[in-house]
């Protein structure tokens, strides 16, 4: 008898891997290795081998004994007991992962070996969900907004109520199902009888096959119609984030729900304003002569204009903070507030009177027995 390999060594896989990478490792392999598919000569050994790997590793408690013990703390129940030991039935760890293997191959479950967790074939489903994007203006987003979007949607035929048949005594049950919606394949394999089941080609899972269609829909049960939806959009709503509108998707299956739609939300931006989450940051001109004296000035915000004192000697670039003056929380806590940045500005363009004002105030500067600003800087590089 061959000598065993290392059950990690057969699966591909380190001592430290995961559960998860331990599966996936096995789904590959008997996927590779599975007789049906592969037809080398040692396929079926290589097949027993790594299920039986997998049976001790996919099991935390079989896995902690093998690392500590080997093969010989297996006490003989996996040591030369191939798959599972098909002597004593079919006892495989991985049931569920050879359920979805056997699916791929055969387009169905491991009938012979059910484990009675067979989804019905023609059950509703709900549609596939859709996805828009859409533009709002920047104060729509800060104060929210009922907006009105057209949509073509599929919603179900108001002449045959969705059956697709012209009257309800069009329908009759699948004669190659027999109302199923499915239909059952056998596969003889070198392990015994696998069973598949798959959707009925003839119904497609509906159980039901139509003798005459509906005239206005074809016989599809659905039809498209072009609809306004109201979509509300929340005060404090950012770029990026999404608002579901229920039912407005694509059209469920076999009577399932309509899927969802997402309209994912772009804001435009402002000519002035700016956004931060909750806050609104704003920059406002001010003259050289009033951030040096002071002065008291109207700033805008989305609310409207709020009186501002600039306090004197203020700095270019200088912020401040208006509470409670940004955007509403969309969670519902506190409201942002709005910043103000200074900015001195230097008039290019001066009048007589103005600029023989400028040249007293430099005279009187220049004559101060204090050290100008100019002087003070110069003296760091001396």
């Amino acid at each position: 008898m061959a000598e065993k390999r290392d059950y990690y060594e057969v699966l591909g896989i380190s001592k430290g891997a995961s559960d998860a990478e331990i599966k996936k490792a096995y789904r590959s392999l008997a996927k590779k290795y599975h007789p049906d598919v592969n037809k080398e000569a040692d396929a079926e050994a290589k097949f027993k081998e790594i299920n039986e790997a997998y049976e001790v590793l996919s099991d935390p408690q079989k896995r902690q004994t093998y690392d500590q013990f080997g093969f010989a703390g297996m006490n003989g129940s996996q040591a030369g007991g191939g798959f599972g030991g098909f002597g004593g039935g079919f006892n495989a760890g991985g049931f569920d992962d050879l359920n979805d293997i056997f699916s791929s191959f055969f387009g169905g479950g491991m009938g012979g070996f059910s484990t009675g967790s067979r989804r019905s074939s023609n059950g509703p489903r709900k549609g596939e969900d859709r996805y828009m994007r859409m533009n709002i203006s920047f104060m729509d987003a800060c104060f929210g907004k009922t907006e009105t979007i057209n949509l073509t949607v599929e919603e179900q035929c108001d002449q045959c109520h969705g059956s697709g048949a012209a009257s309800p005594s069009d329908v009759e049950t699948c004669p190659t199902c027999h109302g199923s919606g499915s239909v059952v394949t056998q596969q003889r394999t070198a392990f015994g009888v696998f069973q598949s089941q798959s959707v009925c080609p003839d119904c497609r899972g509906t159980g039901k096959k139509i003798r005459k269609v509906c005239p206005k829909c074809g016989g599809t049960g659905y039809e498209k119609k072009r609809i306004s939806v109201d979509v509300k959009i929340p005060a404090g709503i950012q770029t990026g984030q999404q608002l579901r509108v229920s039912g407005k998707g694509e059209r469920g299956y076999n009577g399932g729900p309509n899927g969802d739609l997402y309209l994912e939300i772009n804001v435009l931006p402002h000519e002035s304003f700016e956004r931060d989450g909750k806050d609104i940051y704003l920059d406002i001109p001010v003259s050289a002569v009033d951030a040096t004296l002071g002065v008291s000035i109207d700033v805008p915000t989305i609310h409207g204009d709020v009186t501002m004192k600039i306090p004197a000697g203020t700095q270019d670039g200088t912020r401040m903070r208006l509470k409670g003056k940004g955007t509403a929380d969309l969670h519902g806590g506190r409201d942002g507030d709005q910043i103000v940045t200074v900015r001195i500005t230097v008039e290019k363009s001066l009048s007589r009177k103005e600029r023989e004002l400028y040249e007293q105030l430099q005279e009187l500067q220049n004559s101060s027995k204090g050290e100008t600003a100019w002087e003070k800087f110069k003296k760091k590089f001396m």
